[in-house]
């Protein structure tokens, strides 16, 4: 169920233990945050106002009106008052997070280096900028300076020391099988994802992709944690954060925002819980050595196995060694040596018989895990 919050909602030490997960909290967002309890947020995705400073609105050649940002909302007095105002919403936002947590920031060229320095100043540790390259940007319409095509997202931890949550083997599986890089390819806003009231108006001017808002849960959280988005617009966090199983608690100041946020969201179900598992990741897998394959029985001393293509073979003895020809040692060492490697992976390059085909070990590795995993959930 969603909810929303109007005021400081703390009243006593036993409501200071609990969140108010997936909930929109209407009002100033350091007066919320200041609200909330330290330590209990794993990662923060802030949108915060640009301070675009457009003072005359922005026209086409034609003279007719581009719809830019110029809400009262991103409207500072000065760069001092903008940098005081970031100071304490970074201030309020470090105090709610874990001691292993993150945050997100995102900007333009009229404010990222300024929140930049901030976070430094504050004790974060940045740990990225990444380039969030638009593929259909808004043309430069003066013709008098290169088009924005980007916009730059910084993610830091809350300390040098922090743990943070980075799901590395599953963002290299969503690219492919390479490394991650920094700079994300997405369109803006457009179609049917953006937002429009009853006269077909943009609900909120800077909405963001939810593609952009995956990639980010995905790579930095886990299902269950709890996201906090202190300028929440229109509920692209909360929506993706429902659609992976991550909570939100969301922080609006303006109606409009919020009504339209409640209903997105509120039409969303997350998918289930088996696939919002991420890719295990090697280095966390339990280590099953070969020598207990054997000493569980699952391969018999004796046993021959072979390459794929039945070209080299070997046999397991008792201790978990092979022996091929000359050649005995480890898995590992024995189909390097029969194959004249510098190294070899023992565990996929050889097979045992299964029934009349032929099947890596590996599949057998996994087989212990997976009972390993059944035994201590």
């Amino acid at each position: 169920m969603l909810r929303t919050a109007r005021t400081a909602y703390i009243a006593d030490a036993e409501e200071a233990r609990s969140l108010p997960i997936d909930t929109i909290l209407v009002g100033d967002c350091i007066d919320h945050m200041n609200a909330l309890p330290a330590g209990s947020i794993d990662l923060i995705f802030a949108d915060p106002p640009y301070n675009l400073q457009l003072e005359q609105g922005l026209t086409r050649p034609d003279q007719s009106r581009v719809d830019a940002v110029d809400d009262e909302w991103d409207k500072f007095e000065s760069f001092a008052h903008y940098d005081g105002f970031t100071r304490e919403w970074l201030r309020a936002a470090r105090r709610l997070l874990k001691p292993d947590g993150a945050i997100w920031v995102i900007g333009s060229y009229h404010n990222i280096f300024r929140v930049g320095t901030a976070l430094q100043d504050l004790d974060y540790w940045i740990l990225n900028d990444i380039v969030w390259r638009k593929a259909n940007p808004m043309p430069n319409f003066r013709g008098t300076r290169f088009t924005n095509a980007h916009e730059t997202l910084i993610w830091a931890s809350k300390s040098q020391k922090s743990r943070v949550t980075f799901n590395y083997e599953a963002m290299k599986l969503a690219n492919d099988d390479t490394q991650m890089r920094s700079d994300w390819l997405f369109p803006i806003c457009t179609g049917a994802e953006r937002l429009r009231d009853e006269d077909d108006e943009k609900v909120h001017p800077t909405q963001k992709p939810e593609a952009l808002l995956y990639r980010i849960l995905n790579a930095t959280t886990k299902p269950g944690d709890i996201v906090l988005d202190p300028f929440f617009g229109t509920g692209t966090t909360g929506a993706v954060a429902r659609k992976l199983g991550r909570h939100f608690i969301g922080i609006e100041r303006e109606q409009t925002y919020v009504t339209a946020a409640l209903t997105r969201i509120a039409s969303i179900r997350p998918a289930v819980f088996e696939a919002l598992q991420s890719v295990t990741p090697k280095r966390k897998e339990a280590r099953i050595p070969f020598g207990s394959l054997v000493e569980q029985g699952l391969i018999q001393p004796g046993t021959q196995l072979f390459d794929l293509t039945r070209r080299y073979s070997a046999m397991v003895r008792a201790d978990g060694s092979l022996v091929s020809g000359p050649h005995q040692g480890s898995i590992h060492k024995v189909g390097a040596l029969v194959q004249g490697a510098e190294a070899c992976n023992g565990w996929t390059f050889w097979h045992h018989d299964d029934g009349g085909r032929l099947a890596p070990l590996d599949d057998l590795r996994a087989g212990v895990r997976r009972k390993l995993d059944l035994l201590s959930a």
